[in-house]
């Protein structure tokens, strides 16, 4: 658990840092918009009070507090789940990833009543009129473990 735990804090304490930087220190929250790499990589502001890409965004309050309830379920689920895994790293680790990014979420949801989203990214002519943040890269990131390694670790089982 030792991993899952590792990988958990860091997820959330990159996601917390990098929202910091970007959207106060940086003042993204004020300029709306900070081109990095264009078209490849901009900073766009956003608060997101749905899910990924803007689902369920009632902006209602019950909204807020279901995914957050939600998140925090999962994040339980996936604790108990792991503590029966074999002990592979890269299951593990994608476990600790996918609970991270999760609470790095419900901390916004928490703290501001919205999700804290900058990252933007276009590419090839296409224009990406989404914004997410590094906890969705970590909970993407875990999840594409998990169903990596778990389907490794049945297969060495």
């Amino acid at each position: 658990m030792r991993v899952v735990a590792t990988a958990a804090v860091l997820a959330f304490g990159l996601d917390q840092l990098s929202k910091y930087i970007v959207i106060h220190a940086m003042d993204l929250v004020h300029l709306h918009s900070i081109e990095v790499f264009p078209p490849l990589l901009n900073f766009r502001y956003g608060e997101n009070t749905g899910i990924n890409f803007g689902l369920f965004d009632g902006g209602e309050q019950t909204g807020r507090w279901v995914l957050i309830g939600l998140s925090l379920v999962i994040c339980a689920g996936l604790s108990i789940w792991a503590r029966r895994l074999p002990k592979h790293f890269g299951l593990l680790l994608s476990v600790g990833l996918v609970i991270g990014g999760a609470l790095g979420n419900v901390f916004d949801r928490v703290i501001y009543g919205y999700v804290l989203d900058f990252l933007n990214m276009s590419c090839c002519g296409f224009h990406n009129p989404f914004v997410f943040n590094v906890a969705d890269v970590f909970i993407f990131a875990g999840a594409a473990g998990l169903i990596l390694f778990e389907g490794r670790v049945k297969k060495a089982g």
